[in-house]
């Protein structure tokens, strides 16, 4: 039996006074672990110490998590943020280029949430900094009071396009899924197709088509629970399939 395709997993660079550490939440491992049946390695975000193009040699597939911070609105020439917005430039110096040259030399992508908007502002894509501002959206947030088990449940409809890969995978037109950002798609990458909608017009998941390997984002959190959601099984058994091709190839 083939070994498990490695995932490297870029971490969050988080100061637990005085020390920095690199931080990737179990959630996103388990997932992994179950979903895609994988092994996932944490990648520190050291850009300035560690070679992109080597890294990538040694994994079958990146995934780009969720994160509290925000992608630096400079990437993408936005306003300032916020005062007191969280923010991780490490993870940002090394997740930008990391995320294009792994599309460019056929690594398998799969990015939720902050890894969304990563990969959307990597490719040339723009972001609303807070949705629930913007004339016409709902609010995406969660009530940060209500238990983890309201805050990831479903929170509203998405409908996949006709012919993508999500509506593939899904054998359905419309799904629920659950909603804890603030950040969305402003202006969506050139060369991008969308997979996914709100009821809202907000973009919710996407697809890069023009590259080698699986390139697929989406705005919610399919890896909380993952087992127990059929949607999310298929989404991350998806990419685990492609992660084992990557791996067949590798060891030839």
């Amino acid at each position: 039996m083939s070994p498990n395709p490695l995932i490297g997993v870029p971490a969050d660079r988080r100061v637990l006074d005085p020390h920095p550490f690199q931080m990737v939440g179990e959630k996103y491992l388990k997932a992994l672990t179950k979903g895609s049946e994988a092994l996932p390695l944490i990648m520190p975000v050291m850009a300035d110490d560690v070679d992109i193009d080597e890294l990538l040699g040694r994994f079958d597939g990146i995934f780009l998590t969720g994160s509290y911070s925000n992608v630096e609105p400079h990437h993408y020439d936005g306003d300032p943020s916020a005062e007191g917005t969280l923010h991780d430039p490490h993870r940002d110096a090394m997740t930008l280029p990391l995320a294009r040259r792994a599309l460019e030399t056929g690594v398998p992508v799969l990015a939720v949430c902050r890894g969304f908007q990563e990969l959307n502002v990597a490719l040339g894509g723009t972001l609303h900094q807070k949705v629930h501002e913007v004339a016409g959206y709902h609010n995406h947030l969660e009530n940060k009071d209500d238990p983890l088990e309201k805050q990831y449940g479903p929170s509203h409809p998405v409908n996949l396009v006709d012919g993508g890969l999500l509506r593939g995978l899904a054998g359905v037109d419309t799904v629920m899924v659950n909603s804890l950002h603030a950040q969305g798609v402003a202006q969506l990458a050139p060369g991008v197709c969308v997979e996914a909608v709100a009821d809202d017009g907000l973009i919710e998941a996407f697809r890069v088509d023009d590259v080698p390997g699986f390139a697929l984002a989406v705005q919610w959190h399919p890896e909380w629970q993952v087992m127990q959601n059929e949607f999310s099984k298929v989404i991350f058994k998806a990419f685990g399939d492609a992660c084992r091709v990557r791996a067949g190839r590798r060891q030839v």
